[in-house]
């Protein structure tokens, strides 16, 4: 099965591609980011970052994705700006057919590190274990989504019991 996991971002979109293979073992696919420039209006940056997550779907075509959900932010422009970027990445997704889960940031710590207030620097080594990486992916966005795929294999485990793995 291969999850991708999605960072959203007005900036910086992180991606991850994790397959779990029928040994339960996780394998690195892909990992990266999409971004925008600081200057360039919004409806191009949300351009941007759909022709960015359409070219990665068309590419890998996942079995399923898994989302950050968005906490809740002390700068309310940013979060507005973030809420579109997921609007639009959501948008994409659903475009795909692709089913979509949703993780809020410390139910993907609790995957991940067993611990939902882990710091960041704990969930990039164990991200980087996990997947026998020799170094932390960077940037962090990408680190992030690769958590997320994670996040979202573990969860399809538990949920389709008897679904043909790769």
């Amino acid at each position: 099965m291969l999850a991708l996991g999605i960072d959203p971002g007005t900036a910086i979109v992180g991606y991850g591609l994790v397959r779990e293979l029928q040994d339960g073992s996780l394998q690195p696919v892909a990992y990266g980011v999409i971004t925008t420039p600081a200057k360039t209006p919004m409806w191009e940056r949300l351009e941007t970052i759909y022709d960015g997550l359409t070219a990665i779907l068309r590419e890998y075509q996942p079995d399923r994705v898994g989302v950050e959900e968005m906490f809740f932010a002390k700068n309310v422009t940013t979060a507005l700006t973030v809420a579109q970027a997921r609007g639009v990445i959501l948008l994409a997704l659903h475009q795909a057919r692709v089913p979509i889960s949703e993780y809020k940031p410390n139910a993907v710590k609790q995957s991940i590190t067993g611990y939902g207030a882990a710091q960041k620097p704990q969930m990039q080594e164990m991200v980087r274990l996990m997947l026998g990486l020799e170094t932390i992916p960077k940037p962090d966005d990408a680190a992030d989504a690769l958590a997320i795929a994670i996040t979202t294999l573990h969860s399809a485990r538990y949920s389709t019991l008897g679904e043909d793995w790769e």
